[in-house]
């Protein structure tokens, strides 16, 4: 997504130098130096920046707390199928694998993810920081699949774990664990319910019998349950957006590489923990704030719908996901556009809406999507690919098959290769094996690789071009 970085960075001049450094973020700054508060003009460009900067921990906990109305911190929800067609809460959805979700609220103690053996059956455990990087990914291709016992602790967390156990350090306090176990269809899905009703979180007072600690009551939300969180985030003014992100920085420190962004902040008058007045200003330097936040805002809308260009044969990579170090706007634009998206070593996407002359997809032609012997997409785990209307949902069909790859049973041509069909009308023989079904109308698709090869991962590898057959 380097190319939606620049745009950003141009829109609202983000590009800044940052200097690593080896201690935690100095607030304070220093208070002997004589400074002159930043004109307004500056100001602008100050909320721009740290707009930028706060949006996708701003984003999570919005997320967070809606969520958290059904299921409580450090409990599980598990998605018992895949979507349908009428499934629209998500945009587009996946049905390789069967969620289970939960936010972890490690501010007062530890608490331990335990894992049952699943038997050789991939699945994998992200743990997202409030910035939304993925710090760790308990799972088949890191862990492997035995039982085991993860405990998760906070930055500021200090103690002794039971005998046996591995520590996993976050470097925030919120954290969003969105696991997925791998499933074969429906009837498969008895099979992972079994995993997932293993799948245990317990705070480290609860561990070996103890008494738990009763959950903090959670306050009543001032956020509408209804309306989605991007959506309520658009909707705030610099000074709640900003207050909501001070409040946020005690449990959730910035790293030590974002200490030139603590230096913007420190100017622009953001405190760790105190609210963030515009009502105090001068009304042209709160008007400035306003401004520099509006328009960051529009930027990363803007990047995020602009896209990245694709690799010359229509489909587009994306294999910088995950963690983001100092690319901001990056950050900003991948949490806009959906949060918790996995490292690359994880799984890697890629998506199209055009065929191979780079005319866009219509159901209503007929398209063959040929692998050649030997060029399969390289996955360790398992690849899938997924068809989508304009909507980003699925496509209701009378097979009800919204997804085909590596687990179904396809029809592979006398040399080795594949030929997957994309089209409306149900093909005719054998092929019908290999059918992805399209709607009449305009479509798209996504090509997902599980822990991907070495080639996938390089960019050795690329999908071969969608080819429109009469």
């Amino acid at each position: 997504m380097k190319p939606i970085f620049r745009q950003l960075a141009g829109a609202v001049t983000l590009a800044v130098m940052l200097s690593g450094c080896a201690t935690a973020p100095d607030y304070a700054g220093n208070p002997a130096a004589a400074e002159q508060p930043p004109s307004d003009q500056a100001m602008k460009a100050l909320s721009a920046e740290v707009f930028t900067f706060a949006y996708p921990m701003v984003l999570m906990d919005v997320t967070r707390e809606l969520m958290t109305l059904r299921t409580p911190a450090n409990t599980f929800s598990h998605k018992r199928t895949f979507p349908d067609a009428t499934f629209t809460e998500v945009v587009s959805p996946n049905a390789d694998t069967l969620y289970s979700s939960a936010w972890l609220d490690l501010s007062r103690e530890p608490v331990i993810l335990s894992v049952p053996d699943t038997r050789g059956r991939y699945y994998l455990m992200p743990l997202m920081d409030a910035w939304t990087n993925v710090f760790a990914a308990p799972g088949k291709r890191t862990t492997g699949t035995r039982r085991g016992n993860f405990a998760i602790t906070g930055p500021d967390w200090r103690g002794t774990l039971p005998k046996g156990m591995q520590e996993i350090r976050s470097p925030t306090s919120m954290v969003w664990l969105i696991g997925r176990t791998q499933a074969s269809g429906k009837q498969d899905f008895p099979a992972v319910h079994r995993l997932q009703d293993q799948y245990r979180l317990t705070p480290l007072s609860a561990w070996g019998g103890g008494r738990r600690v009763p959950d903090k009551a959670a306050p009543r939300p001032a956020l509408d349950p209804d309306s989605a969180p991007v959506e309520q985030v658009a909707a705030m003014d610099a000074q709640a957006f900003f207050s909501r992100f001070a409040a946020l920085l005690p449990a959730n420190p910035p790293a030590p590489a974002d200490s030139a962004m603590v230096e913007k902040m420190r100017r622009m008058g953001i405190r760790p923990g105190v609210p963030f007045k515009t009502t105090v200003m001068e009304p042209s330097t709160a008007r400035a704030v306003q401004e520099g936040a509006t328009a960051a805002l529009a930027a990363i809308e803007q990047a995020a719908r602009k896209g990245n260009a694709d690799a010359g044969n229509g489909w587009v990579m994306h294999r910088d996901l995950g963690t983001y170090g100092t690319s901001y706007g990056r950050r900003a634009v991948t949490a806009w556009v959906g949060l918790g998206a996995n490292l690359p070593e994880d799984a890697i996407y890629a998506s199209t809406r055009t065929d191979a002359n780079g005319k866009p997809l219509q159901g209503g032609a007929r398209y063959v999507l040929h692998f050649d012997k030997h060029q399969l997409p390289p996955a360790r785990a398992f690849w899938s690919l997924t068809l989508y209307n304009e909507r980003q949902a699925f496509v209701p069909n009378p097979i009800q098959r919204y997804a085909i790859g590596s687990r179904d049973r396809l029809r592979y041509n006398r040399d080795g290769s594949l030929d997957i069909y994309i089209q409306h009308e149900r093909p005719a023989g054998a092929r019908a094996a290999n059918w992805l079904p399209a709607p009449p109308d305009g479509l798209n698709m996504m090509l997902r690789a599980y822990w991907p090869e070495q080639a996938l991962l390089d960019g050795t590898w690329m999908p071969p071009p969608v080819m429109r057959v009469n």
